[in-house]
């Protein structure tokens, strides 16, 4: 079983910096060859990956976020971070973390690829 508590979420305004958490619980979860992501999902819209890290620290980004996201990963404390800066209006949204054993890099930020995810924590940004 996993269990994702993510955390760090907030209100900040446009231009400012969040950093989000995700505590994983891998009770059964061999930590080899797997991923983990970070998705979000604003009112009316579906949701979308924007970062996965690998255990290898083999990165992704969508381009919403390329340069102004970064993702990463405490091993000894199985969390994962997302460090947020200049953020705009339309990075408000849920932002979720998940976690499922690595398929196709390719699909490592599509929703089909994870199992595992955790509650969300809100993120909103004024302008």
């Amino acid at each position: 079983q996993v269990r994702l508590v993510e955390s760090g979420g907030g209100s900040v305004q446009a231009g400012g910096s969040l950093r989000l958490s995700c505590v994983a619980s891998l009770y059964t979860y061999a930590p080899i060859d797997y991923c983990m992501g970070w998705f979000r999902q604003a009112p009316r819209k579906e949701r979308e990956g924007i970062a996965a890290n690998d255990s290898d620290s083999d990165t992704i980004y969508a381009d919403s976020v390329k340069g102004r996201f970064t993702i990463s990963q405490d091993y000894a404390k199985n969390t994962l971070y997302l460090q947020m800066n200049s953020l705009k209006p339309e990075d408000t949204a849920i932002y979720y973390c998940a976690a499922d054993v690595c398929g196709d890099r390719e699909s490592r930020l599509e929703s089909r690829s994870y199992r595992y995810w955790g509650r969300g924590t809100q993120v909103t940004v004024s302008s």
